[in-house]
C-alpha cells in the first residue's frame, strides 16, 4: 500500500488515469482509497472508495448499481460434475438468458415489486420491463461458473447487477443532478438530505434488493438443473453505497467495483474465466480501516475492451480492425485450464486481466483466504453483444 496525495492505494501505480480520478474524487469527500484492481471508470475509477458524511455520489456507485456476486456451495462432489460438464453447461446456457435486453424465459415473482419505492418518478415507467428482466444475467464480463474448490466441492458463481432497471434509475438522476458526461470529469455529489439525493437512495437500494433477488434466483435455478441442495452461500455488491461506521463517524461509503471487507465479513471475489477465483473474508489491521474495510471486486483490466477485440461494426458486427486479442488466443488458454466455455467475446479473455492471486497478495494484510475455487464451466453472453453498462 502507498499513499498518492494522502489518499491510500493498493497495487502498482500504473494506471494514470485512475489514479487522476481518486485524487479528483478525495477533493470533495471526507475520505477515499483506490483498490488493487483499479483501473479508469467514468468520473470515479473502478476499485474506488469514497465516503462523504452527507452526501452521495451517483457515478461513485456508477451505472450498474448493485453489480456484485453471490457464490453458493453445493452437495455435490466436483468428481461427479466434471464428466457431465458438457451437458451440463448446455443445460445453464439454455436455461438461463444471457445478453442485452433479454426477458427472463421464466416468470419471477418476488415481492419487492409490492415496494411503495416503485411510485417515484424515477422508476414508476420501468417497474413492467424489471420484472420482465428479474433474472437475466446481461453481457460484458457478467457470468454463470461452476467451480471447484480445495476440498473438491462444487460451487457455483454469478455477477452481475441490477440490469436495465439499474441502468436507466443511474441514468434518470445522473441527468437530473446535471452529472457532466466523460470520463475524467467531475462526479455528481448530492446531498443526501436533498429530496433528489433522498430518492436516489431509495431507488438505488430497491435496485439492490433486484440484483440480490435476481442473483438468488440464477443460483437456486442452477442448483436445480444440477439436482443438488445449496449448503452455503456468499452473496455481496460490489456498485453500492452503504451508511457506515468509520472512526466514531457515520458517513455514505460508495463502492464502484469494490467490496466490503469488515473483520469476518465473506465476500466472492471471480478472477477471468481462466484463473482461480476466490471466497475471503476482512481481518482487522491498520490497512483494512484505511481501505475503509474494502477490498478488490476481481482481477481488474489491463485491455480495454476496444483494445481487445478491436473495432467492430455495432450493427453488422464485421471487424472493422483487429484487437490484440483473438478468439483463437481465448481458446487455448481456456482449454490448457480445462474449462468448459459457452459464449463470451475476446474483450474477456484472461489476456485482458491481471493474474488474480498478484492483485489480492497486495491486499494480504487486509483479508484471509478461505477458499480457492477452480473454474469447471462458464457461461457469458456471446461474442457480439455489446455492454451497454458504462461500469
Amino acid at each position: 500500500m502507498q499513499f498518492v496525495d494522502g489518499i491510500p492505494v493498493w497495487g502498482d501505480l500504473t494506471d494514470a488515469g485512475a489514479l487522476r480520478q481518486i485524487k479528483n474524487c478525495a477533493r470533495t469527500a471526507d475520505a477515499a482509497a483506490l483498490m488493487a484492481d483499479h483501473h479508469l471508470g467514468y468520473a470515479v475509477p473502478i476499485g474506488g472508495v469514497v465516503a462523504y458524511e452527507d452526501k452521495i455520489s451517483p457515478s461513485g456507485v456508477g451505472y450498474d448499481i448493485a453489480c456484485g456476486n453471490k457464490a453458493v456451495l453445493l452437495d455435490l462432489p466436483a468428481a461427479e460434475v466434471r464428466p457431465r460438464i458438457k451437458t451440463i453447461m448446455d443445460d445453464i446456457w439454455a436455461h438461463l438468458s444471457f445478453g442485452i435486453g433479454r426477458k427472463n424465459n421464466v416468470r419471477v415473482d418476488h415481492e419487492l415489486f409490492e415496494d411503495p419505492t416503485w411510485s417515484l418518478r424515477a422508476i414508476a415507467p420501468l417497474k413492467s420491463m424489471a420484472s420482465a428482466q428479474l433474472g437475466t444475467i446481461g453481457s460484458g464480463n457478467h457470468y454463470v461458473d461452476l467451480f471447484e474448490d480445495e476440498q473438491g466441492r462444487t460451487w457455483i458463481g454469478a455477477h452481475f447487477g441490477s440490469r436495465g432497471f439499474g441502468h436507466k434509475t443511474a441514468t434518470y438522476f445522473l441527468e437530473a443532478g446535471g452529472a457532466k458526461d466523460g470520463m475524467e470529469v467531475d462526479p455528481l455529489v448530492l446531498d443526501a438530505r436533498s429530496s433528489l439525493g433522498a430518492d436516489y437512495l431509495a431507488c438505488m437500494t430497491l435496485a439492490g434488493r433486484y440484483a440480490y433477488a435476481g442473483r438468488d434466483w440464477v443460483c437456486s435455478e442452477v442448483a436445480r438443473l444440477l439436482g443438488a441442495t445449496i449448503l452455503e452461500e456468499v452473496h455481496n455488491h460490489h456498485n453500492f453505497a452503504w451508511r457506515e461506521v468509520h472512526q466514531g463517524r457515520e458517513l455514505w461509503v460508495v463502492r464502484k467495483g469494490a467490496t466490503p471487507a469488515f473483520p469476518g465479513q465473506r465476500g466472492f471475489v471471480g478472477g477471468s474465466m481462466g484463473d482461480i477465483s476466490v471466497i475471503l473474508e476482512g481481518v482487522e489491521s491498520e490497512q483494512s480501516e484505511l481501505a475503509l474495510y474494502s477490498t478488490v471486486h476481481g482481477a481488474g483490466r489491463v485491455m480495454s475492451r476496444t483494445a481487445a477485440r478491436g473495432k467492430i461494426n455495432r450493427k453488422t458486427g464485421q471487424v472493422i480492425s483487429p484487437g490484440l486479442v483473438s478468439r483463437a488466443m481465448m481458446i487455448a488458454w481456456i482449454k490448457e485450464q480445462g474449462v468448459e466455455l459457452r459464449g463470451a467475446g475476446a474483450d474477456e479473455s484472461p489476456h485482458c486481466y491481471k493474474r488474480l492471486p498478484e492483485v489480492l497478495a497486495h491486499h494480504g494484510p487486509t483479508i484471509r483466504i478461505l477458499h480457492t475455487l477452480r473454474p469447471l464451466g462458464v457461461a457469458m453472453a456471446g461474442e457480439n453483444e455489446i455492454d451497454p453498462y458504462k461500469d
